[in-house]
């Protein structure tokens, strides 16, 4: 796999990237402290994974009435974004646990609800973190006509009215990823700004294997052990994948996808006038940081700005470090992103989505 796209002046604000690091060596220097996760995550962990195969065997019991199990769908959607925020994304980030087997174990569990935790690693780890809101590089930025998420996407009319209709977009992102995205990105050769993207054998029928066994037991165990209509099953598969579908989507678009970051293009043998770190910087954005169940529900999500510098951080320091961070950040004269709450992040986000949708051409953001 070859990058083909931009790159970054490295060598360039070195001493915001020591004065960062310096200040959350310091911070682990405390006996005590350790990168990886700490008891409350791990018993975070338990209950997201408990509230996903209890809602599960709960509904594939038989025992619940049809509101019952309707109750469950939600509670298991809940339980799969709550896992997804918490564990997953933690452990394909290697934060989990010093034991690589363990963090591989607690990210494969991701493939029973049907997406693909080997596909998350590379489009995520790699060609969302290393390229952030850089258009041509950031997957995460490509919604086809669907969406426009950069000025530097191309403008459909539709689009126009992208900021009434996003929400149904990201209602159908779950059901959409497990039947169709996994699926696209494995028989792409070009993917972001790489090329000659290949995948290995075992790696292929591996994928295969996880879709069919979670369609046989979220599609034909239900149908065929459940005394439900396929209508009624209908109900409640979307129900789970709308829920899902809007929780994740809504969390993950509000830290980058906002009016306030900068957007970037990426083209063969360009080069930005800024190091990584300070790319990550300035196209991060946290929201609701004071909101105690917010940071816990979100597995530290919300605190983007410090994940997408010390990726390699387990969530559960995210809240100490927020006020280190953004200190360096801010005595080096770089924008700290932030938004007080949720509501506002959304907001910004809409508005983002209205102004890219009202015509090509852009006026009002940092782009480069």
């Amino acid at each position: 796999m070859k990058n083909a796209g931009v790159r970054f002046s490295n060598a360039r604000d070195r001493a915001f990237s020591n004065d960062v690091k310096a200040a959350v060596k310091a911070y682990f220097e405390e006996p005590g402290r350790s990168h990886r996760a700490d008891r409350g995550m791990w018993l975070k962990a338990a209950f997201m994974i408990g509230l996903v195969f209890g809602s599960y065997g709960l509904i594939i019991s038989g025992w619940l009435p049809l509101w019952g199990m309707w109750l469950c769908c939600v509670t298991l959607a809940i339980g799969v974004a709550g896992y997804g925020f918490n564990v997953m994304h933690d452990a394909v980030h290697g934060t989990f646990s010093k034991n690589p087997r363990v963090n591989a174990a607690l990210g494969f569990i991701f493939d029973l609800t049907g997406a693909s935790s080997y596909l998350w690693r590379l489009r995520h780890n790699i060609m969302h973190h290393s390229f952030t809101n850089i258009y041509g590089a950031d997957v995460d930025l490509d919604a086809n006509w669907i969406l426009r998420l950069s000025p530097y996407a191309a403008h459909h009319p539709v689009q126009r009215y992208q900021h009434w209709y996003f929400p149904l977009a990201y209602a159908i992102s779950s059901v959409h990823w497990i039947l169709f995205k996994d699926y696209k990105s494995l028989s792409l050769r070009e993917h972001g700004c790489f090329r000659e993207v290949t995948h290995a054998p075992g790696q292929v029928a591996l994928l295969v294997g996880m879709k069919l066994l979670h369609y046989f037991n979220f599609i034909v165990l239900p149908l065929w052990l459940l005394d439900i209509t396929v209508g009624q099953f209908l109900v409640g598969f979307l129900t789970l994948h709308v829920v899902t579908g809007l929780i994740m989507t809504l969390v993950f678009q509000v830290t980058h996808n906002v009016d306030i970051t900068d957007k970037y293009l990426s083209e063969p043998g360009k080069v930005l006038d800024h190091s990584w770190m300070v790319h990550e910087v300035k196209v991060s954005a946290n929201f609701a940081c004071e909101n105690r169940f917010v940071t816990w529900f979100v597995g530290g999500l919300n605190h983007q700005i410090e994940h997408h510098l010390f990726p390699h951080i387990a969530h559960c320091h995210y809240t100490a470090l927020r006020p280190i961070v953004k200190a360096v950040i801010e005595q080096h004269g770089l924008p700290y992103h932030e938004f007080d709450t949720m509501g506002a992040a959304l907001a910004s986000h809409r508005r983002m989505l209205r102004e890219l949708g009202q015509s090509a051409v852009v006026e009002g953001y940092a782009i480069g």
